[in-house]
């Protein structure tokens, strides 16, 4: 399944308390649950002014339908193509 980039433009993200982080986390895996194991919620980066998550969905209508269902900005959805880091430069093609 692919892999998704998305960003939740959401003012003050980075103001976001543990509390509110705990609360938005249970409510994104009560949506997931119900919509099945096409769709999997891998981990979030919070900055100022948004939420970039990472997911695996079948296609990006699930993306769309999750934020949709969990009350979740949905600002841009794009597909993760490839990952790389430093160890990447370990290797030898």
């Amino acid at each position: 399944m692919p892999k998704y980039l998305i960003e939740r433009a959401i003012p003050d993200a980075g103001k976001l308390t543990e509390r509110d982080l705990v609360a938005i986390a249970k409510k994104s895996r009560r949506v997931l649950e119900r919509m099945g194991p096409e769709i999997q919620w891998v981990h979030s980066y919070v900055t100022a002014d948004a939420i970039h998550c990472v997911y695996i969905a079948a296609n990006e209508e699930m993306i769309r339908e999750h934020g949709r269902q969990g009350e979740f900005p949905v600002t841009r959805i794009s597909v993760i193509e490839n990952i790389f880091d430093p160890a990447t430069a370990e290797k030898s093609v």
